[in-house]
C-alpha cells in the first residue's frame, strides 16, 4: 500500500462545535488536541509506506490510536470502534463526524510495517521532541531507572509439558498443512497422547514412569523430524515454524546415540538466556528474581524527575526475563544519546551499578550514575571487627599492596573474572600472616602457600568503588539518593493504566513497540495532568499507619 496524504487542516466546524458542547471540561483526547496540536504527520512514517499502490491508512492517525489504545487499555477491535463512534476522538484525529473509520487490522499492519522499517522508537520520539519545542523537557537534570517483570502471553510449563506440547503443536500444523503426508506416520496412540493440549493431560505417577513418558515422547519428536528432512519429503516442510521449534527444542532437551533417546540433565542442557520456554513464543525466556519466577520479558523505564517540569518517560528497553539489570545500564545511557536527552545524574538502584559503569558513564557521557554498591566485606565470616579491603594500601605502580600490619604482598598477579572483568589478584604469604597477632582480624587462610588474598579492580574503577562505598554511608548521600524512589511509581502507574505487566503479542519485536507505545501514552497522560493543573497523587497509607502516626 502507498501512502495516503493525511493533511491536517484543523478540526472541522461540525465536529468541534459537537464536541465543546458535549464535553464543556474536555477530555484526554481534546486537550491533547488543544495543548500539543496534531503529533504525528504522515511524512514521519513515510519511510514504511510505498510511493505506488493501493492508499493507505493515514499512518499519523494510525500512531495516534495506538497510543490512545494503551492510554484506555483497549483492543485494536476496541480502539476502531472507538475512531466510529467517539467524538472527542474524531476531535483529536480532525475527523468528520461521518467518518467511518478503518477495520481494525489495520493496526496490526501498521505494527508490522514500524518493526519492519526500525521505526518502533519513533512515536516515542516525535512526543519528546514536541515537548522540547514546548520548553518541558531538556537534556541535563536528573533521570531514574527502573526496571519490571513482563509476563508473555503463553502459559508456563515445566519441562515434561513443555517437550509435549511442542511435538504437538508441531503435530497440529503439518495435520493442517500436510494431512496426506502425515497421515501414515501416525496411530492410535500419538492421538491418545497428543491430541488434546497436554496441560489437560494427567502425567503418569512415579519419576521413572515420568522420565519413560518424556523419552517417549523424544523418540516421538525424532520421528517426525527423520520424516521431516528425509530426502523424498517436501522441502517447504521444513519451513513450517513449529517444526523449526520443534527442532531446536529436541537439540537443547534430548540427547540421542546408540543407546536410544536421553533427558539432558544438569550442565548438559544449555543456559536458560539460551534455552525455549514455550513453543508459542520462541522470544520468552524463564528467570526467577528474588525467588519468583515467570516466563517473559523485562522492561526497563527512565524518566525526568525535575521538581519543576513534567516527569515525562524519556527511554525504554524490552529484554527477555533473563538479562540482568547491569547488561542494561550501558545501553539506556547510549538511547538516551541518540535522543540527545543524557542526564546530568541518573539515579538507579543497586541491580544496575557496578564500578565499571561508574566509571564508564563519567567518561563517555558526562553522567554521575548515582546507586549503591557492595559493601567493602571480605569473603570469611567475621562475628566483629576485621579488616576489610580498604584497610590495604595500594602502590598500583610497584604492583604492591601493603596490610595494616606493615607487610608487603608477595604476589601481583592479572587476571579475568568469569565475566570477562579484568582484575588483580594479590597475596601476601602464609609466613607473614601466621606471625602477624591481628591474624584473626585478618584472614584464616595461613596454611598453605598463601595468606590474606585481595581480589582489585582497575585502578579507576576500585577508586570510584571506594569512593561510593565512604559516600553512600553518609546522611547526605542518603537524602540525595531518595528520589531514586519515585520511578516506582511511574512503573506502578504504567502497570495499572497501560498492563503493561502481560504483554498483548508474541516476539520480543511486538512486545518492545507495544512497550513504546505504553510509554507514550503515559508521557501523553502526565503531560494533559501538568498542563492543567492536576496535583500528583498522594502516597498512599495504611489505615493502621495513619493510627500510628495520629499517637
Amino acid at each position: 500500500m502507498s501512502l495516503e496524504s493525511w493533511d491536517d487542516g484543523g478540526v472541522p466546524e461540525l465536529t468541534a462545535r459537537v464536541v465543546r458542547a458535549s464535553f464543556p471540561k474536555g477530555t484526554l483526547a481534546v486537550r491533547v488536541r488543544e495543548a500539543l496540536g496534531p503529533l504525528f504527520s504522515d511524512g514521519s512514517f513515510a519511510e514504511a509506506f510505498s510511493a505506488r499502490g493501493r492508499p493507505a491508512v493515514s499512518p499519523g492517525a494510525l500512531a495516534l490510536v495506538s497510543v490512545l489504545q494503551y492510554a484506555e487499555g483497549l483492543t485494536d477491535r476496541q480502539a476502531a470502534d472507538q475512531v466510529r463512534a467517539r467524538i472527542d476522538w474524531k476531535y483529536l484525529l480532525g475527523l468528520e463526524l461521518d467518518d467511518p473509520g478503518f477495520d481494525f487490522s489495520v493496526l496490526s499492519d501498521f505494527r508490522a510495517r514500524l518493526i519492519g522499517h526500525g521505526l518502533e522508537g519513533h512515536v516515542l520520539d516525535l512526543v519528546l521532541a514536541r515537548c522540547s519545542e514546548l520548553g518541558l523537557l531538556r537534556a541535563g537534570g536528573r533521570q531514574r531507572t527502573d526496571s519490571t517483570h513482563v509476563l508473555a502471553a503463553v502459559r508456563t510449563l515445566n519441562r515434561m509439558e513443555f517437550v509435549g506440547e511442542t511435538l504437538r503443536a508441531a503435530l497440529e500444523a503439518l495435520a493442517a498443512a500436510a494431512p496426506a503426508w502425515l497421515s501414515p506416520l501416525v496411530n492410535a496412540d500419538w492421538v491418545k497422547r497428543y491430541g488434546a493440549r497436554i496441560d489437560s493431560y494427567r502425567f503418569p505417577r512415579g519419576d521413572n514412569v515420568r522420565q519413560e513418558w518424556a523419552e517417549q515422547v523424544g523418540r516421538d519428536g525424532f520421528s517426525i523430524l527423520e520424516a521431516v528432512y528425509a530426502p523424498q519429503a517436501p522441502a517447504w516442510l521444513r519451513e513450517v515454524p513449529a517444526v523449526q521449534v520443534l527442532r531446536r527444542a529436541w537439540v537443547e532437551q534430548y540427547h540421542r546415540d546408540g543407546e536410544g533417546v536421553r533427558w539432558r540433565e544438569g550442565k548438559d542442557l544449555p543456559p536458560g538466556r539460551r534455552r525455549l520456554s514455550s513453543p508459542y513464543d520462541p522470544d520468552a525466556r524463564y528467570a526467577t528474581k528474588r525467588g519468583s519466577g515467570w516466563c517473559g520479558y523485562k522492561t526497563h523505564l527512565s524518566e525526568t524527575c525535575e521538581p519543576h517540569a513534567p516527569h515525562l518517560i524519556t527511554h525504554v528497553l524490552t529484554t527477555d526475563a533473563t538479562v540482568a539489570d547491569t547488561e542494561a545500564t550501558t545501553v539506556v545511557h547510549q538511547g538516551l544519546a541518540t535522543r540527545e536527552l543524557l542526564p546530568e545524574e541518573h539515579d538507579v538502584d543497586a541491580g544496575y551499578v557496578t564500578a565499571a559503569h561508574i566509571v564508564a558513564a563519567r567518561e563517555a557521557h558526562g553522567i554521575e550514575l548515582l546507586g549503591p554498591v557492595g559493601l567493602d566485606t571480605c569473603h570469611e565470616n567475621y562475628e566483629g571487627e576485621h579488616f576489610t579491603q580498604s584497610a590495604f594500601t595500594i602502590d598500583w605502580e610497584a604492583k604492591k599492596a601493603v596490610c595494616p600490619q606493615g607487610k608487603t604482598s608477595a604476589s601481583w598477579s592479572e587476571q579475568r573474572k568469569s565475566s570477562g572483568t579484568p582484575v588483580s589478584r594479590v597475596h601476601f604469604t602464609a609466613q607473614d600472616c601466621a606471625a602477624c597477632p591481628v591474624q584473626d582480624m585478618c584472614t584464616k587462610a595461613a596454611n598453605g602457600k598463601w595468606g590474606r588474598s585481595l581480589t582489585l579492580l582497575p585502578q579507576d574503577q576500585q577508586a570510584a568503588l571506594e569512593e561510593r562505598r565512604r559516600e553512600q554511608l553518609t546522611d547526605q548521600w542518603q537524602q540525595r539518593y531518595n528520589i531514586r524512589a519515585g520511578v516506582e511509581g511511574t512503573i506502578s502507574q504504567a502497570i495499572r493504566r497501560t498492563r503493561i505487566r502481560r504483554t498483548r503479542y508474541t516476539g520480543l519485536p511486538k512486545t518492545r513497540l507495544g512497550h513504546i507505545f505504553a510509554a507514550t501514552a503515559i508521557n501523553i497522560i502526565r503531560l494533559d495532568a501538568w498542563l492543567s493543573e492536576t496535583p500528583l497523587g498522594g502516597t498512599r497509607t495504611s489505615h493502621l499507619t495513619r493510627l500510628q502516626l495520629a499517637a
